[in-house]
């Protein structure tokens, strides 16, 4: 299917000392994209875990590009310089990789798009006057997540506007798409945060929560008929499927349900929809963005054509029987194939868009132009026999 998965231990020069991890999973054309956090603990495994959820958001996207992840060790709330140091200095180790596109980062938990711009430019790596221009990637995940609920919840028969929801983590991703629920009338029972969880069976007031204080391990737990997990990977697992009480699950972190915890919950009955599904709206928005396109188009996409999708392949894997994961794994990895091959041997007309695309890039095409013509484009992003 792709590459051999490769992972690169990065050290300072000098002193050894270790400042992150670049987990690429997959390539095309010998390139691959992901994001850069940062995390005081971020880890190796969960980098490639975090790796082969892109390749697989990629292939289910239809979009040509390899899957990656990297991590920097580093805290978040440092502050402006200290972030701009960490990085500064993971991308001085990593430049090669950098000056290759081999590794194309975008912002992560803990990075925003300016920073990753400002860290290529203080190692050389030149930046394109059209990339990094958003700063809206919590919002478009936070679209793609809410919409796979309503997808789901649709299936499931049930009513958004009567639902319940749990929503575990309330960061960049969280806090819109609580917004997001109750915008469309369901109630927000409860959050977790970093200082701990919140919950009120009448609903929160999600511009500022109160409500009764619950461990976040309580989370999961609570009466709700929708479950998000929006925090860290792997804060749903099989000793945990018990106590989930929801009928519907949207990932908006990545691998935050084991494959082990996705497969009980199917066997019950609860509908999961994975991360790579659910929470691609950060790439989706993000490319659509480089195209020219409006916040207002975009989110009109995720409720149009995105949903109806996501709904088909659901349907679709209770009509077979096949677990919803390993359906979608099936058809993200037979599209990144598609994909690779594609782009990899390009046709005359393959050859024309990618110098089209270059020239876009260079600030040579009008935006108006590409928005136009990407319509078409983005309308066959969607899984062929989903629609």
């Amino acid at each position: 299917m792709s590459d051999a998965p490769r992972t690169i231990v990065v050290e300072e020069a000098g002193s050894g000392a270790l400042l992150g991890f670049v987990a690429i999973d997959s390539t095309i054309g010998g390139r691959a994209r992901g994001g850069l956090r940062m995390m005081p603990d971020v880890s190796q495994d969960e980098l490639e875990k975090l790796a082969r959820a892109m390749t697989l958001k990629y292939g289910f996207l239809g979009l040509p590009q390899g899957g990656a992840k990297a991590g920097v060790l580093g805290d978040p709330e440092c502050g402006a310089e200290g972030r701009a140091a960490a990085l500064h200095r993971f991308a001085k180790a990593i430049r090669p990789l950098l000056e290759r596109r081999e590794y194309v980062p975008d912002s992560d938990m803990g990075t925003r798009g300016a920073e990753i711009q400002r860290m290529l430019e203080s190692v050389g790596v030149p930046v394109s006057r059209r990339e990094y221009r958003g700063d809206r990637s919590g919002d478009y995940t936070a679209a793609t997540v809410f919409e796979a609920a309503r997808a789901a919840a649709a299936v499931r028969g049930l009513t958004l506007s009567e639902c319940k929801v749990a929503i575990e983590g309330f960061g960049k991703v969280g806090r819109p798409l609580a917004g997001m629920f109750v915008g469309a009338g369901a109630r927000v029972v409860a959050i977790s945060t970093s200082f701990g969880g919140l919950y009120d069976p009448r609903g929160l007031d999600v511009g500022r929560p109160g409500g009764e204080k619950i461990e976040n391990s309580r989370l999961k737990e609570i009466p709700a008929d929708i479950f998000c997990p929006c925090a860290r990977h792997d804060s749903v697992q099989a000793s945990d499927v018990a106590r989930v009480s929801a009928t519907v699950v949207s990932c908006g972190a990545n691998s935050p349900v084991t494959p082990q915890a996705e497969e009980l919950l199917w066997r019950r009955g609860t509908l999961c929809v994975p991360d790579f599904v659910a929470n691609c709206g950060g790439v989706l928005g993000g490319t659509m963005e480089f195209c020219g396109w409006r916040p207002e188009q975009i989110f009109a996409f995720c409720a149009g054509p995105f949903r109806t999708a996501v709904e088909g392949l659901i349907r679709r894997a209770l009509a077979t029987g096949k677990p919803l994961r390993e359906l979608a794994e099936e058809v993200a990895l037979l599209r990144f194939d598609q994909a690779k091959r594609k782009a990899e041997r390009p046709s005359a007309a393959g050859r024309c868009f990618s110098a089209g695309i270059a020239l876009y890039r260079a600030g040579w095409v009008p935006a108006q132009l590409v928005r136009r013509v990407s319509k078409g484009y983005f309308d066959g992003r969607m899984p062929d026999g989903l629609q």
